[in-house]
């Protein structure tokens, strides 16, 4: 049976581009036949969508690899390469996207939520692209553009309608197991719930996703006991059920149960303590029981149940009314734009940006037409400009990807 993963690392490459084609027509009576070479096919992108068929990150704990589908080559006689496919990858709603430098790039909170993780490269265009006036036989092409390629971490944040909060062994797992389908492992030791469960429950005319968050202990906030990996989970959750334990294990009374759990919560997220809760006493059919004047229930006889439910699905349309931990929100990555200077520390000069990088990239920057072509594009971007501000002088040597050349700055 596959475990519950909420934690996982994927690698995403977006698909290469196809290159651009350098033909010429070649047909018999036809002399001096024009530039007819095709555009290469852009690569698939990696989109990363929310969907509620998927309750785990497993698939990518031993398969962390994801890429898009290649373009094809441009052809001669005009024929253009095929665009390759993009890839769909399927996440739990409630996944939280962050790059390589632990910020958030994205949100899923919900079912049909996507993101772009990794762009497809584009096709490079063929030699009937550059066809002018001025140049009526270019032969060279535009290379094809690699798609891109980076890490992700990530991070599952369960979806429910109530978090059940509580201490190992307070009965939250005999209690989801009661009132839905799921069927959380149950024994009477600490602990032995490892992994959050979800449950439907159907009350009336209610329906309601409840999860059984393993149990908190003092510290939990501060890491203690996996806290942040259970915490987290509590996140998103519309309304609080924080259950006691009125047969008061380690002589630890519900009220002091109580003030520890909201304590915890408060010290991890302060906003928890605004959601909604209802605090109830279980166990209520054992033996020593405590004194507890609020509600009681007993999961094993199934006393105050039915009450238990249909204060829960009140709270519920209330916050589901009033748009509390709606939490639906996706972070796109603002397109890149213009071109970036640099200088290294020997003297030299790079220059970065998606649009200088496709200026240079040609099939063979040899050929004068092709040079020419690439320095006028780069000239129209302002590459000699934001070069000349930076401070560079004639013959500083300067470059764009694998393309090198010495400066040439403008005499005023």
């Amino acid at each position: 049976m596959a475990s519950f993963v909420d934690e996982a690392q994927i690698h995403v490459k977006g698909g290469d581009g196809g290159a651009g084609s350098v033909s010429f027509r070649r047909e018999a009576h036809v002399a001096k036949g024009g530039p007819d070479g095709g555009d290469g096919g852009d690569g698939g992108h990696v989109w990363l969508v929310a969907d509620s068929n998927i309750s785990s990150l497993f698939s990518f704990r031993d398969h962390p690899h994801r890429r898009g589908a290649n373009g094809t080559h441009g052809m001669g006689k005009g024929r253009h390469g095929k665009a390759g496919g993009d890839l769909a990858v399927p996440v739990p709603p409630g996944t939280v996207v962050r790059g390589p430098d632990g910020d958030v790039v994205a949100d899923l909170a919900r079912h049909g939520d996507q993101w772009m993780a990794a762009r497809g490269g584009a096709g490079g265009r063929g030699n009937a692209r550059f066809l002018s006036n001025r140049r009526r036989a270019p032969a060279f092409a535009e290379q094809a553009e690699l798609g891109e390629e980076r890490w992700l971490d990530l991070e599952l944040k369960l979806m429910a309608d109530v978090a059940i909060v509580g201490f190992p062994n307070a009965g939250k797992s005999t209690l989801i197991s009661k009132v839905s389908a799921a069927k959380p492992k149950i024994a009477d030791y600490p602990f032995t719930t490892l992994e959050p469960h979800l449950g439907v429950v159907r009350f009336a005319e209610h329906e309601l996703v409840v999860a059984d968050i393993p149990g908190l202990i003092e510290g939990a906030s501060e890491g203690k006991g996996l806290g942040h990996k259970f915490l987290r989970h509590i996140e998103r959750a519309r309304a609080l059920l924080v259950l006691l334990d009125l047969t008061a294990p380690d002589g630890r009374s519900p009220e002091e149960q109580e003030r520890v759990l909201l304590d915890e919560l408060g010290r991890y997220e302060p906003q928890l303590l605004e959601r909604p809760r209802l605090v109830v006493g279980s166990k209520a059919d054992g033996e020593d029981v405590s004194g507890w004047h609020g509600q009681r229930i007993s999961a094993i006889s199934g006393d105050g149940i039915k009450e238990l439910l249909g204060r829960l699905a009140g709270l519920v349309d209330e916050a589901r009314a009033s748009g509390v931990s709606e939490g639906r929100f996706v972070l796109h990555r603002p397109e890149q734009s213009g071109v970036l200077v640099l200088r290294h520390p020997d003297g030299s000069w790079e220059v970065e940006g998606r649009s200088a990088l496709r200026a240079v990239a040609l099939s063979d920057l040899t050929i004068p037409d092709a040079l020419e072509y690439a320095q006028g594009r780069l000239k129209r971007l302002g590459v000699d400009r934001a070069l000349q501000r930076a401070g560079a002088k004639s013959g500083d040597l300067v470059r764009i990807g694998s393309f090198q050349f010495d400066f040439e700055a403008d005499i005023a």
